[in-house]
């Protein structure tokens, strides 16, 4: 490919005809839709402009006004990323309207969907045609674009992160031009766009592989730390999908192995333990814990007890896959190479079990969630190449309140890195180009690729600025756009 494009322009339109025919899409800035923020409301941003389009040629026409402008342009869905990953300066794009299902294929098992529509609506979509998507996060609240871009994941050591169902793109070009990818076809755009981060182009729609739609048997138990790490390796395969809650107060994880079945459905909830105790008193405990610090200890270890019993429960795929955020947190990921996962599982209970024995020392929230992935050949993937244990620690937010969490994010991502973890892409992160380049291999290829299709930088924003390009100051930096409710240690 080239590293030169001509800038192509729409036709025969006039600045002020195109004003008016983005003046329907155009959010006041009066609106509170002006105002962007996260799900979890630790970061928010002002965009010079918002749209709403409707349609490919409303994105068509954003994408002109701002190579006329020279706007950068940033594509924002639901804002569940607990970064500053969608925010932007610039004009933003809400694909709150791009949202619905274009074609679907029970036969050759795929849909073609709008890059806006939320993996919720695309279960619903996908159960009406008696089909499923093949692996799903703990949520379902982002759209599929975001989940596609950032590499997000579930859990099962054979199963790759969900970017790795994606059959082909459909992309609108910073020049203007649409273009269809996949790996036959512009495989160097594809591979950079199924985990690129909203850099490479405007996603119009998507092509994902799915199945037919099936039922989930979960089984949960709760085992020592000790006796989960020294059985990783025969833990980890024993279902089609495992993933741990570890509580570090309390020193046990919570398994949950879960396997496609046919049996029929049967609930394992009860509304005393997971609303009244599991929602309300918790999160009173963790408010006291603000100020007592000593309860945040105890807290854990009530949870802990709390979800010891043994269950079992059988319901629609996506159903089993996705769990109650249950409050607003800070979080941040790391994945690690799963060789390494018990080594740095080891060296998180040390430091962790100092942070409890020490009267001043750090208290984690509950649980820390531990997953896998199989290993997949997508350039920006944290599973590039290496099977993957993904270890996320989480420090919730009791009524929306601020809590202590960067000094401890900060000392959990040391122990990360140095068993070579790499970070989630969506969740906030340290890492620089430098940083990055020893970790992807294919790092320089994909900053080619950027150069080459959007060498004037329109799908920049401050985080790609920042992480990708490396460029420092206060016009990229992460605070700009942090929530005034945000802790300062």
């Amino acid at each position: 490919m080239s590293h030169s494009l001509a800038i192509q322009r729409l036709p025969d339109i006039p600045l002020p005809v195109l004003y008016n025919l983005l003046e329907p899409i155009t959010i006041p800035l009066a609106s509170p839709r002006s105002r962007f923020h996260n799900w979890a409301r630790t970061y928010t941003c002002v965009p010079v402009t918002v749209f709403e389009p409707e349609t490919d040629y409303q994105c068509e026409l954003i994408l002109e006004l701002a190579r006329r402008e020279g706007k950068t342009v940033r594509a924002a869905g639901v804002g569940h990323s607990p970064s500053d990953l969608a925010c932007t300066s610039g004009y933003m794009v809400r694909t709150d309207k791009l949202c619905r299902v274009l074609e679907v294929d029970y036969e050759k098992r795929y849909v073609v969907a709008q890059a806006g529509i939320t993996l919720n609506s695309l279960h619903d979509e996908l159960a009406a045609h008696g089909l499923a998507m093949i692996n799903v996060g703990s949520i379902s609240d982002q759209t599929l674009a975001g989940i596609i871009t950032t590499a997000t994941h579930g859990s099962g050591i054979t199963y790759g992160v969900m970017s790795t169902h994606v059959l082909s793109l459909t992309l609108l070009l910073a020049d203007g031009s649409r273009v269809r990818c996949s790996r036959q076809e512009r495989s160097d755009l594809f591979i950079a766009s199924i985990c690129g981060l909203g850099t490479t182009g405007l996603i119009l729609a998507i092509q994902l592989e799915v199945e037919p739609a099936f039922r989930l048997k979960e089984t949960q138990y709760t085992i020592g730390f000790d006796e989960g790490l020294r059985t990783l390796d025969e833990l980890v395969p024993s279902a089609e999908h495992v993933r741990l809650w570890w509580f570090p107060q309390a020193d046990t994880l919570r398994v949950s192995a879960a396997n496609r079945t046919s049996e029929p459905k049967t609930a394992a909830t009860s509304w005393f333990w997971n609303t009244l105790l599991g929602y309300h008193l918790i999160q009173f405990m963790m408010f006291i814990g603000r100020y007592i610090a000593p309860v945040n200890i105890w807290t854990g270890k009530f949870a802990s007890w709390l979800s010891s019993e043994t269950t079992v429960a059988i319901d629609d795929s996506y159903r089993i896959f996705n769990l109650d955020c249950k409050y607003l947190q800070y979080t941040t990921e790391w994945a690690v190479p799963y060789d390494q996962a018990k080594t740095c599982l080891s060296d998180l209970r040390s430091w962790l079990q100092d942070e409890h024995s020490n009267p001043r020392g750090l208290r984690p929230h509950f649980p820390i969630e531990i997953r896998f992935t199989e290993a997949d050949d997508i350039w920006l993937s944290p599973s590039n190449g290496q099977r993957t244990c993904w270890i996320g620690i989480i420090q919730y937010k009791p009524y929306n309140l601020k809590v202590p969490y960067r000094k401890l994010f900060e000392r959990f991502e040391n122990i990360l890195r140095r068993h070579g973890g790499r970070p989630h892409w969506a969740k906030a992160h340290p890492l620089r180009p430098e940083d990055l380049r020893q970790l992807y291999p294919r790092f320089h290829d994909f900053i080619g690729v950027l150069e080459t299709v959007d060498p004037y930088g329109m799908f920049r924003n401050e985080y790609a600025q920042r992480h990708l390009f490396g460029r420092r100051g206060p016009e990229v930096d992460a605070r700009v756009f942090k929530s005034s409710q945000l802790a300062a240690r």
